[in-house]
């Protein structure tokens, strides 16, 4: 995409609506008067054969008749004359058109047949289709939305992308009466050409001062994950933050796989694990959305630490506020001694210093200013957000208490978030402080948790570079030569290629060179069957064994298991049980998996997932995020393993994968041992041939 079709779309000097009318109760009409009633200053030409004079606009009777090209074209008539008007802007030169009128692939198979038909159209004409069933876009330079609220539009504010017109009419409704503001707001409707993705790609090659540092995106499909992972990252790296809802995240049943992380990992797991890659914070509603583009706002953007001081005139709204901040993990530290002292010369006797400030109900405007500046003064160093919680007692005028609070959001280095109990009786103050500008909180439960939020926003990572001992042309020979499901004299091959450590083994199909296998591994050893894809649901896994005699007896009653081709005899591991895994999501790439191993993988479900490839410090970030990390590092006097060693394997597994996108699915399960003696002691691979 070229920052032309940017252009085109989000500040076209030239709009041509086709079906525009005088009647504002119509789609076109409606379109028509939102354009030219909200300062659109290019352009603005109405297409109506039956009309004469649309609004006063120059008006004509067909896109012929046009005494120039436009750049954007709206289209805003009947379903059945849609494709003779793409056909007549095509033959204008038009490169931007964006369809209003629904009723195609939304509808029926005829509607999606005709939808195919529009992109063959656009595809031999170079042309950018938004739609159908598009309610349309609003920018900076113009309102070219027909449905919903049309709110003023202001450079660097917030970035709505949706994939539905209802959720961005319904998100900005809320949001405005919160106080928030708008930039750009986007539609794709049905996403025929273009989507959330593609919109990402314009936004980020086009990504400047005045854009927006915030962008709320909703979006119900992943059609091109690769390329919202690229541009999404890339706007993160520019200081753009952005928070996202993916729906339709059910699940649709039982996954049929062949290896663990396959039955584990579904299509939402893999869309999280995007996010998280390209550093989207993923929520789940709107009102979450709304909450954290509040907070963003009236923190002013992202923070380097986000330590808390509550100041509250009510004890149980600061109770629930401190240990919903506990909950998040943020801290809230006790003020220094020289604070709370000037905070006594303030505060009657009666009040609480040390954090939260219990102001009581009897605060005043004046003493409300007076602990900001002390704040401001004193604990610059130590508090990096304020929360103001305050109702109406009815002892003191509340809007000089509200602008007494906005000195302190103006004035001061620190943040203040301002909370504003009482929403009913102090409501038209509550309007008069949106009206100024202010941006609305009346819960400190959901502020707590969108903090929260922010603070553990997912930072950005990168892959490691091809560590030693990872030998990629012996990997590639390997592979070349094995089908479907490798042997397991190639799953080693690999497995020692790539760096990651393997318990002796040796593999018997004979009797006869059973005693030879069995001296080389020691005793006490292990023996597993050669065969069956889950050889401990077989009885296929024998341990402990420890001596001869007891191998004899365990390769006889092995060989007797169904699809038994012979028996594996290894070196016995002791120590912790982790599963380490990769499954191939369809243009996502490779997820990896990582959890305690053995029964316990399914039992527990206690895994962490991520996209390859990793680096070091994301796959620390998936250890670290499992509940059983106790387990692993050692508990209760048992010994722990190396997290940097399970670190190291987790980025050489996603290095494999990714760099040898045939391999569909991956178990090293489990990988054992003590320290940082940790060894792969069964694997499989699965390769697309």
């Amino acid at each position: 995409m070229t920052d032309n079709l940017y252009n085109l779309l989000f500040h076209p000097e030239s709009i041509a609506v086709i079906g525009a009318s005088n009647e504002k109760l119509k789609t076109g009409g409606r379109v028509t008067d939102n354009i030219k009633s909200n300062g659109y200053t290019g352009k603005l030409w109405a297409i109506n054969p039956k009309a004469p004079d649309v609004m006063g606009l120059p008006t004509f009777k067909s896109v012929a008749d046009l005494p120039s090209t436009p750049d954007l074209a709206y289209i805003a008539i009947p379903a059945p004359f849609v494709r003779a008007s793409l056909e007549e802007l095509a033959a204008k030169g038009t490169k931007a058109v964006i369809i209003l009128t629904a009723g195609f692939g939304e509808k029926d198979q005829k509607g999606k047949d005709e939808e195919k038909i529009f992109l063959e159209i656009a595809a031999k004409n170079n042309m950018t289709l938004i739609g159908p069933n598009c309610s349309g876009f609003l920018t900076t330079c113009y309102s070219g939305k027909f449905a919903g609220l049309i709110p003023r539009l202001k450079k660097g504010q917030i970035d709505i992308i949706s994939g539905s017109g209802a959720t961005v009419d319904y998100l900005m409704e809320q949001a405005t009466m919160r106080g928030l503001s708008f930039s750009n707001v986007v539609n794709m409707g049905n996403s025929i050409q273009i989507g959330v993705e593609d919109i990402f790609e314009l936004v980020d090659e086009n990504y400047g001062p005045e854009n927006s540092r915030l962008i709320l995106m909703y979006m119900e499909s992943v059609k091109k994950p690769q390329k919202l992972l690229k541009h999404a990252r890339s706007l993160t790296r520019k200081g753009c933050t952005i928070v996202g809802i993916k729906s339709g995240v059910t699940a649709a049943g039982e996954r049929a796989a062949a290896s663990h992380t396959g039955a584990m990992a579904s299509p939402d797991t893999a869309v999280q694990a995007l996010f998280d890659k390209a550093g989207i914070i993923r929520v789940q509603s709107k009102a979450e959305l709304i909450e954290i583009a509040c907070t963003f706002n009236a923190i002013k953007g992202l923070i380097t630490d986000y330590r808390v001081c509550i100041v509250t005139d009510a004890g149980g709204p600061g109770v629930m506020l401190s240990d919903e901040l506990g909950r998040q993990g943020l801290k809230q530290p006790i003020l220094s001694e020289q604070t709370q002292k000037r905070l006594s010369e303030v505060l009657p006797p009666e009040a609480a210093i040390g954090n939260p400030i219990d102001t009581l109900p009897s605060r005043t405007p004046e003493q409300m200013e007076k602990i900001f500046t002390i704040l401001n003064e004193t604990e610059k160093d130590n508090i990096d957000v304020i929360f103001a919680i305050t109702g109406n007692s009815g002892m003191t005028d509340n809007w000089k208490l509200y602008e007494a609070i906005m000195k302190g959001m103006d004035n001061g280095s620190i943040p203040v978030i301002p909370i504003i109990s009482s929403a009913s009786t102090c409501r038209d103050m509550i309007d008069r402080l949106r009206d100024a500008g202010r941006i609305i909180f009346t819960d400190e439960v959901p502020v707590g948790i969108a903090l929260g939020r922010l603070s553990r926003k997912p930072v950005l990572a990168e892959p490691i570079e091809l560590p030693i001992n990872f030998d990629k042309t012996k990997i590639e020979n390997i592979l070349k030569k094995q089908g479907e499901q490798l042997d397991p004299d190639a799953v080693k091959g690999i497995m020692a290629a790539a760096g990651l450590k393997l318990p002796f083994q040796a593999d018997v199909f004979d009797k006869a060179n059973l005693k030879a296998a069995c001296e080389r591994a020691g005793y006490p050893l292990v023996m597993k069957v050669i065969g069956p894809l889950h050889k401990s649901d077989v009885g296929g896994v024998k341990v402990g064994i420890a001596d001869y005699e007891k191998a004899i007896i365990a390769f006889d009653e092995l060989m007797k298991i169904k699809d038994a081709k012979g028996v594996l005899v290894q070196q016995m591991i002791e120590g912790t049980e982790i599963i380490i895994g990769a499954k191939k999501e369809d243009r996502f790439g490779h997820l990896i998996m990582f959890g305690l191993g053995g029964i316990y993988t399914e039992a527990l479900k206690d895994v962490s997932f991520a996209l390859a490839p990793l680096g070091v410090e994301e796959s620390m970030s998936m250890i670290n995020r499992i509940k059983t990390l106790p387990i692993l590092k050692g508990i209760r006097g048992q010994k722990g393993v190396s997290i940097d060693v399970l670190a190291d394997y987790l980025a050489r597994l996603s290095l494999l994968v990714h760099n040898f996108p045939q391999i569909e699915e991956i178990d090293l399960n489990p990988v054992k041992g003590y320290g940082k003696e940790l060894y792969v002691v069964d694997a499989r691979i699965i390769q697309k041939k």
